[in-house]
């Protein structure tokens, strides 16, 4: 473990450690580090590109960068217990080595990933030492469940009876920068976007409970309008029935959480995932190979393709004929090429904008009339580090740790953000920060 001191660094009794300085730490270290001089925090980036952690800090009195590879645990267990507060936007892979010594030295854990069963056999062991686990506490999940939760709790308190609930959320280039005929830009962990879906879905839709397998979650016929930007297509999310209960909806008739993207992104994919693209079990030499190699090994004759202008614009975009960018990643799976033809092809420019999109869409029964309330979120990112996605995914996370470090929220054990002493606070600082939802609600006739 290298450390990279600030000479002008304060001195703080509080500790506030981030492990992580990729694309979704820049607002959430910003807001801490803006937040220090009045909390008295100090702010340690940890990351193993000592170089990013750095440039995250930059050069302000309360932070400090620190390298750091977070499966050397002499090291690791050194830095969480130095610390007050631990924040890990490490990949969800890792978060258990950091949960096992933030239980082993007594401190509260932040994450914006799911609570994964490995986290969750710890459950008894944090509750025991009063410790607070926060999970699921970004975007998507995160920003979702604070926000669904406030409006199913105000129906509820109103004697609403809900019978159908609808959660799409998206991460897209911003309309003026949408260039690619893959109508999509990378704003976020590369990783995450070729991973997304391989466990399928399940769902409830009118009483039944749906399960897709991995192929046939990006049809591109799932559609909705979403007000100023058009037709957006939807895939549904993992396992939305495991939050039945956790919102506590365990008896309507549809509940679906989904992901937005564009219809021909959905298309495009779907015949990627067909021919075998996202592989993520079979090894290849990509040594010396080149991105058109790699892709006609996959499609040899082009000439079908060539009749399917979307997709054909889409292979070309993506490299199709790019004889002279070599993938060069030694043995891997077809998904870890596909990665790296997505980050060099589908990159968010130095100059480009990404936005978020979030639509509540819920229909309720009340005092004999039936509604659909409409609850819509859209936050446009400043630059390709001041992203949307950097916004929404870190902005929670800094704002919990502050709640939790000035004690205005005092739960313990392993939680979620779904009780209103978490949301209530959290979304109306998200609002101070420009991150706040417009609703319509509309009589249905039937």
């Amino acid at each position: 473990m290298a450390d990279f001191n600030n000479a002008n660094a304060g001195k703080s009794d509080t500790c506030i450690l981030v492990l992580g300085a990729g694309k979704s730490a820049t607002v959430l270290i910003d807001y801490l580090l803006r937040e220090s001089p009045a909390e008295h925090w100090q702010v340690v980036v940890a990351d193993a590109d000592p170089a990013a952690a750095r440039e995250k800090i930059g050069g302000h009195p309360s932070g400090r960068a620190v390298q750091l590879a977070v499966q050397d645990e002499q090291a690791r267990t050194a830095l969480i217990a130095a610390s007050t507060l631990v924040i890990s936007l490490l990949p969800p892979s890792l978060h258990y080595l950091v949960a096992l010594s933030c239980v082993a030295e007594g401190k509260n854990l932040l994450t914006a990933s799911y609570a994964d069963e490995q986290i969750r056999q710890l459950e008894s062991a944090i509750k025991a030492k009063g410790l607070l686990f926060l999970c699921e506490m970004g975007l998507d999940p995160g920003i979702d469940h604070m926000s669904a939760m406030q409006l199913i709790d105000r129906l509820k308190t109103s004697g609403a009876s809900i019978g159908s609930f609808v959660s799409h959320c998206g991460g897209l280039v911003a309309p003026e920068y949408d260039d690619n005929p893959w109508h999509y830009k990378i704003s976020w962990n590369p990783r995450n976007v070729v991973m997304a879906g391989k466990a399928g879905a399940v769902y409830r839709e009118h009483s039944q409970t749906i399960r897709l397998p991995y192929a046939s979650l990006f049809e591109d016929n799932r559609i909705l309008d979403f007000p100023g930007l058009g037709k957006l297509a939807w895939y549904p999310n993992r396992d939305s029935l495991s939050y039945l209960e956790l919102y506590g909806l365990p008896a309507v008739d549809t509940f679906i959480r989904t992901t937005l993207r564009y219809p021909s992104f959905c298309s495009g994919w779907k015949k990627l995932v067909l021919q075998g693209l996202t592989n993520d079990q079979l090894q290849i030499d990509t040594d010396g190979l080149s991105l058109q190699q790699f892709f006609r090994h996959y499609f040899p004759d082009t000439a079908p393709i060539s009749n399917d202008n979307q997709f054909y614009e889409q292979l070309l975009f993506l490299g199709l004929e790019d004889s002279g960018t070599r993938i060069n990643k030694g043995r891997c799976s077809p998904m870890d090429a596909l990665q790296f033809a997505l980050e060099n092809k589908l990159v968010l420019g130095k100059d480009d904008r990404d936005m978020i999109l979030m639509l509540h869409d819920i229909n309720y029964t009340q005092e004999g009339q039936q509604f659909e309330l409409r609850s819509r979120l859209l936050v446009n990112g400043d630059n390709q580090a001041r992203t949307a996605m950097a916004k929404t995914v870190g902005l929670p996370l800094g704002i919990a740790a502050k709640l939790i470090l000035q004690r205005r929220i005092g739960a313990t054990g392993l939680q979620l953000p779904l009780t209103k002493e978490i949301y209530q606070p959290v979304l109306e600082e998200l609002s101070r920060q420009g991150i706040s939802f417009t609703e319509t609600t509309a009589l249905q006739i039937s």
